[in-house]
């Protein structure tokens, strides 16, 4: 579905923020994020927390090395964006001015190949195709962390990655048989798998447990501010937090709300992958963190380090600061 079409249904639910403060949000066309707020537009839960969340949706393209969302928060045209906490440390010890406020999920993906695919396992990789967004992807540093972790090679030399610079060339890749393979955004996957001769070779999730040795799920992805806004608005930030844990409950709990979400956001009103996304996104999100939890974000962080190295990661550490949890 378009950007616009998109656009227009979380229009439909833009009031006036008359003297609410008001917070940019800013996020990807055919991100997973979009879900959540177009259900706190729709239930005006922004409202109901006394901000105005001003939700615009961007292309996932790249512009100087940075996903558009990346850029708009750093250019001073976004407060509220979402993004990986490797690609986040990166950017923060290369200077950026960007926090993570509060996490969202386990947003990694799948490696998609053909039905009659040769490869069932990381173990096949040597000598395959496999599209990425980019090589600093986290599903390919994590990829690559699990193969030279388990199975004694690094994919970045026995196999050829090919980086195709967005989601939606990603699955074009795979469809048209340019790759043997791709590892695409998980909400992305049902549409591929579910409605031609795919299949999901392996979740990357699973890599992400087997990497951190731990059974608590870990978020991945994180929502993003600027120091500048959380230091000048933290009463508003404070209110998205709370938006966004009655929206998550109320999308883990009803089922209705999906099927509008289907009708207004996604690519196919399919019902087999509508109800495949939102299980997929109920087993997925995070409602909140801890010490705990930020503590095991630093562990896999480390452990990835020492498998695939500064180099896969494009940062040496997580920079002190990068988490800001609530009160």
């Amino acid at each position: 579905m378009s950007i616009d079409s998109q656009q227009s249904a979380l229009d439909a639910h833009h009031d006036d923020p008359g003297d609410l403060p008001v917070m940019r949000a800013r996020f990807e066309h055919n991100g997973s994020p979009r879900y959540m707020l177009y259900t706190i537009k729709r239930l005006g839960l922004d409202v109901a927390h006394d901000f105005h969340l001003d939700v615009q949706l961007v292309s996932d393209e790249l512009e100087g090395g940075m996903e558009t969302v990346e850029a708009r928060l750093q250019d001073g045209e976004a407060d509220l964006i979402d993004i990986d906490y490797i690609s986040t440390a990166r950017e923060r010890a290369e200077g950026a001015g960007i926090v993570a406020i509060h996490p969202y999920g386990r947003t990694v993906g799948g490696l998609v190949a053909p039905e009659d695919t040769e490869i069932s396992s990381l173990e096949d990789l040597p000598g395959k195709r496999i599209g990425v967004v980019r090589r600093l992807d986290k599903n390919w540093i994590l990829v690559r962390a699990a193969c030279r972790q388990f199975h004694g090679f690094d994919p970045d030399d026995e196999a050829t990655p090919v980086e195709a610079g967005s989601k939606v060339e990603l699955t074009r890749m795979i469809r048209e048989g340019e790759v043997d393979g791709v590892l695409q955004f998980w909400p992305i996957v049902p549409e591929i798998t579910e409605t031609g001769p795919f299949t999901e070779v392996l979740p990357v999730s699973q890599l992400v447990q087997d990497l951190s040795g731990v059974d608590r799920k870990l978020p991945i992805s994180t929502f993003l501010t600027s120091e500048d806004f959380l230091d000048h608005n933290p009463e508003t930030v404070e209110r998205f937090r709370g938006a966004y844990k009655q929206a998550v409950s109320r999308l883990v709990d009803e089922d209705d709300l999906w099927e509008a979400i289907a009708a207004d956001l996604m690519t196919y009103d399919d019902p087999v992958v509508m109800r495949a996304v939102r299980d997929g996104w109920r087993d997925m999100v995070v409602a909140d963190w801890d010490k705990e939890t930020i503590a095991g974000m630093g562990r896999l962080f480390a452990h990835l380090l020492e498998v695939a190295g500064a180099d896969a990661l494009g940062v040496e550490a997580v920079p002190d600061g990068t988490f800001r949890p609530g009160a």
